[in-house]
């Protein structure tokens, strides 16, 4: 695999290469600076099932969010476990799950309250009914900054019912879901974002003020990230839209990468940790980079073998 990258020679043009050399160094344009939409109150969500994976994205999500100046949203969701029998018994009465869930989420709510020591708010709230459903309204009541979720449970049933929960969240919500890897920490925060973009459709298909708004406000180096491989993801109008992706994204002072891999999610994987970026931003309705990620038979899904945070933002 080849990389190649080139940061930005002047404020309003710049020189770029494919990997492999068979192109031509060329000139983007036009100039224009898009401005990122400034938000007086953020909040960063973050949804938890108690497990370690999830407390481990719990952790990493109250660093970032201190280092934003957000404030923190602890989300549990809950439901009354059935017996699977022949005739369904509840295990459980929902005044019982009720306390003890709010018991779980107070004692979370006071050891996160410990750690921020007061420099962001933190609020905690438990709710009964379906993830995807509690999560999305909560979303659309607080409109927050970024969602904040692990991309596995501890145990296997865990596993497949967290990570079908991140899954859903990053089909359904339009607000960015970043998704932590097992082990994952915040550490010496987020430096450098790639944007992993196929230069298809630029300006219909690219959420430009949310990736602008993450970019902004952690002050990241911006990498625009395409995969190709011998030239066979490269059309008649690439060059028109690369320079859209310039127009778009001028302001940020973006560095373009291009990275010669038969496997979109492989390239992008490797360059980043070879290149120690600290989050991906993808678009998952649009990418190729997560086209498979929904589909059963995937065994290469971005989310879940990456080692490094994905972002997923809808266009």
């Amino acid at each position: 695999m080849h990389f190649f990258n080139k940061t930005p020679t002047a404020a309003h043009s710049t020189i770029i290469r494919f990997i492999n050399d068979t192109g031509h160094p060329e000139r983007l344009g036009p100039e224009v600076t898009l401005e990122s939409k400034s938000i007086d109150m953020k909040t960063v969500i973050i949804p938890i099932d108690f497990s370690p994976v999830s407390l481990n994205a719990m952790h990493y999500g109250i660093d970032m969010a201190m280092s934003v100046n957000a404030s923190i949203m602890l989300l549990h969701m809950y439901h009354v476990p059935v017996s699977l029998t022949d005739v369904p018994v509840v295990l459980i009465s929902v005044d019982e799950l009720k306390e003890q869930a709010e018991t779980k989420i107070a004692q979370i709510r006071e050891q996160v309250e410990h750690i921020v020591a007061g420099k962001v708010k933190v609020y905690a709230e438990a709710r009964l009914g379906d993830v995807e459903d509690e999560l999305k309204s909560v979303c659309e009541k607080i409109q927050p900054f970024a969602v904040v979720m692990g991309t596995k449970g501890a145990s296997s049933f865990e596993h497949i019912l967290f990570g079908s929960n991140t899954l859903h969240a990053i089909r359904n919500l339009t607000w960015p879901v970043i998704t932590i890897p097992p082990g994952k920490t915040f550490g010496a925060g987020i430096r450098k974002i790639g944007f992993a973009c196929d230069f298809r459709d630029m300006v219909e298909n690219t959420p430009s003020d949310k990736i602008h708004e993450l970019v902004k406000a952690f002050n990241a180096e911006f990498h625009v990230l395409n995969v190709d491989y011998k030239d066979k993801r490269f059309h008649a109008d690439t060059p028109e839209q690369s320079a859209l992706v310039h127009t778009l994204f001028e302001d940020l002072s973006p560095v373009y990468d291009f990275i010669g891999s038969p496997e979109i999610d492989n390239g992008i994987n490797e360059f980043a940790e070879k290149n120690n970026l600290d989050l991906i931003i993808a678009i998952p309705k649009k990418h190729k980079l997560l086209e498979g990620l929904f589909h059963k038979s995937a065994t290469k899904q971005l989310v879940f073998h990456s080692h490094i945070p994905v972002a997923c933002i809808h266009e």
